[in-house]
């Protein structure tokens, strides 16, 4: 990863460890971060985030959105720490002593509370018993799990902005549903452009089909990091939660 790499986390969400290999090393002159899920860490273990890692060391986030009881999650935790991810997700509705759990098990990975999954509309959360507008439970789970020792928020770029302004400039931001103007929603609910979630404070933009569905998904990844870098975005350095910083106004920074 270089000072010159964009704040996006590409998903790669391939079936095969070969196609996940190909397509990291493609991205990762220009990108920040390499986003495992679950399905292909599931498939392949530890060996997947060596093989996205390669011979670029860029962060890995590992996506894995733990949600169990403590003293589980808290070994699951410790069980991938060694791999030395930048990131690692906690669903935030496991509550504060699982967050802890984590936080305390891995505490050289910044851990990640997931607040509200951006491809949950107000009905979806309504039929899980979550009453009222996304963003009253996305800002009850994000300070629920920066008390708890979280260090990152998962929220949709539309709350970014209310996230920022109640957890303050040191928590880093991580928004899923970023989608440059005019590419397919997919199951996505709550999304925004590159640009409109920098500007509204995340830190870190998760994007991976109109990356990786792209016929060369380095040329897609440099396209989306240069209209970054046209908003006046740039990244600072290496470091989680140091992402990026503006040359115009951006929430919380």
């Amino acid at each position: 990863m270089t000072a010159s790499s964009a704040p996006i986390a590409v998903a790669i969400d391939a079936q095969e460890i070969g196609t996940a290999a190909t397509w990291a090393s493609a991205v990762a002159p220009h990108v920040s971060t390499i986003k495992v899920g679950l399905e292909l860490y599931l498939r392949y273990g530890p060996e997947v985030v060596s093989a996205v890692r390669g011979a670029d060391r860029v962060g890995v986030f590992l996506d894995l959105k733990l949600h169990d009881i403590p003293a589980t999650v808290a070994g699951a935790a410790r069980s991938v720490a060694g791999l030395k991810p930048s990131y690692l997700t906690v669903h935030a509705s496991g509550g504060s002593d699982m967050i802890r759990a984590a936080v305390e098990a891995a505490p050289d990975t910044r851990i990640a509370g997931v607040t509200v999954l951006t491809s949950m509309d107000e009905a979806g959360l309504e039929q899980v018993g979550l009453l009222g507008p996304a963003r009253d439970a996305v800002r009850r789970l994000a300070v629920l799990s920066v008390e708890a020792g979280a260090r990152a928020l998962v929220c949709s770029p539309q709350e970014a902005a209310m996230v920022r302004s109640e957890v303050g400039p040191d928590i880093t931001l991580i928004t899923p549903g970023v989608r440059p103007a005019g590419a397919d929603r997919g199951d996505q609910s709550r999304v925004a452009t590159p640009e409109e979630a920098i500007e509204a404070g995340a830190d870190l933009l998760v994007i991976g089909r109109p990356i990786t569905g792209a016929p060369d998904p380095g040329a897609a990844a440099a396209s989306i990091a240069a209209t970054i870098q046209r908003a006046g975005v740039r990244v600072q350095g290496s470091a989680p939660g140091s992402a990026v910083e503006s040359s115009g106004p951006v929430a919380g920074l």
